[in-house]
């Protein structure tokens, strides 16, 4: 396992972390990814650590609070082994302040979630989603003194959208609270609109990026293919409607290459899909759930080898959508080519 730096951050963390929302199981939407109990969830955890996986990341949403107690009681005793990041902002109940992150709001959450992993601090909580009616202000000055109390130690958001998130910079340089210094986002072979904006800030900003859901909302498993319909038992017949939306040309001409790669590097489908994201700009890490500990195995399985530039051009271009407006024509011209090139060739 390699580890990186969580952007500008001191932090190392491991090009592939786990994220625990298949622990608890209860819930309609973030609790229908998986049911794991903590005799389960310990021997994932020890799966992870033996092959260098130290960063477990779970939300006070996933299945209401279950998978943080489930993750707390599978790693105790080994606490100091790990790291644990958690997340919250997203709607824990009906009532006027169960949701956002107010100042009211964001200090609840964090004693809520130290208490259902038991332990005395979050080495990484993040911001689920942006809160509008919360000023920036107050949100980051709660998040400096709850840093300052050592129940936090860096800081980070989700989903957020680029100016909202230079607008959170913006006032920690200011006042001199603690950066961002991780963005959870979305970014599959299938979903690379990550790469237009949120990337190039990523790495002039130092925020290193937290993948989540890789495999493309389970659509990369290996297991969708042209004209057959979903397996028996696939989670996307209950949760497809919530997940980031895919054209079904693009999965099935992604998915055909994946095919032709696995059979010449005997690897398979979602490995590569995995491994593809592993050296893109800014990636930190890349966060891969299991249901169970057999494929948990097989999608550790995508470290310790590497595509070659062929393959990845190969992905690379049958994954490839055309730019979104103001990059779209410009990236075309050579004038603007030179004064803004793409990240990505």
């Amino acid at each position: 396992m390699e580890y990186k730096r969580l952007g500008d951050s001191g932090l190392l963390v491991p090009q592939l972390s786990f994220g625990a929302g298949t622990f608890g199981g209860s819930g309609e939407l973030f609790g229908a990814w998986g049911s794991v109990d903590v005799d389960e969830a310990r021997r994932m955890v020890d799966i992870c650590l033996d092959a260098g996986v130290t960063l477990f990341d779970t939300a006070d949403v996933y299945s209401g609070g279950a998978s943080e107690q489930v993750l707390g009681a599978a790693v105790r005793g080994r606490r100091d082994r790990l790291l644990i990041s958690t997340k919250a902002a997203l709607p824990m109940g009906d009532g006027p302040n169960d949701a956002g992150t107010s100042r009211s709001r964001l200090i609840t959450s964090v004693e809520s979630a130290l208490r259902r992993l038991d332990t005395d601090h979050i080495d990484l909580f993040q911001l689920h989603a942006y809160d509008a009616g919360a000023p920036i202000d107050e949100v980051l000055s709660t998040l400096d003194r709850l840093v300052a109390d050592g129940k936090i130690r860096y800081v980070g958001v989700s989903n957020f959208a680029g100016w909202q998130l230079m607008k959170s910079l913006a006032s920690a340089d200011r006042n001199g609270w603690p950066r961002y210094v991780a963005h959870q986002v979305y970014y599959s072979l299938i979903g690379r609109d990550y790469e237009w904006d949120l990337m190039p800030l990523g790495a002039s900003e130092g925020i290193g990026a937290l993948v989540w859901s890789p495999l493309g909302w389970g659509r990369l498993t290996g297991k969708i293919r042209r004209g057959a319909e979903l397996p028996a038992g696939s989670r996307l017949h209950r949760t497809a409607e919530f997940g980031p939306p895919v054209d079904d040309d693009l999965l099935y001409d992604v998915v055909d290459v994946l095919d032709q790669i696995a059979i010449e590097t005997e690897r398979t489908v979602p490995q590569i899909a995995l491994n593809w994201l592993l050296s893109r700009p800014t990636v930190s890490s890349v966060i891969v759930g299991a249901r169970n500990a057999k494929q948990l195995q097989q999608n550790l399985g995508a470290v310790g080898w590497q595509l070659t530039p062929e393959q990845i051009a190969r992905l690379d271009q049958v994954s490839s959508r055309p730019a979104p407006y103001p990059h779209f024509p410009y990236y075309r011209q050579e004038g603007f080519a030179r004064l803004n090139p793409p990240m990505i060739a």
